[in-house]
């Protein structure tokens, strides 16, 4: 079987090829339309994959700050327990040396 014979037979018959014109145009409407769908689906895809990366960027970013920032905070913990112990040390000397002045100052009851 030729085949063209089989193109007409499967497009409604040898009626002059109307009907084989309409069903090739009617699948190509759906071919583009498919073709579009499939464009659009590639594009939301493309955007779905660029925000992922944006957000993993994002992450890496905030757990970098998250690293730094705690660093940072260990130091000024080390820093402030250093500054209370050494104002602990100089309340001490400041009481001795009140208790010192004191004893001088003041008479013998």
């Amino acid at each position: 079987m030729a085949m063209t014979d089989r193109h007409t037979r499967h497009f409604g018959g040898s009626d002059g090829g109307t009907g084989a014109a309409a069903d090739i145009e009617a699948a190509t409407k759906r071919l583009v339309s498919a073709l579009d769908a499939l464009e659009a689906a590639v594009e939301r895809r493309v955007e779905s994959d660029r925000n992922e990366d944006e957000l993993a960027a994002r992450i890496q970013a905030l757990g970098t700050d998250r690293s730094r920032l705690a660093n940072e905070l260990d130091q000024a913990l080390v820093q402030s327990r250093s500054l209370e112990r050494t104002n602990r040390e100089i309340a001490g000397k400041l009481d001795a040396a009140i208790a010192t002045i004191r004893e001088v100052i003041e008479p013998p009851s």
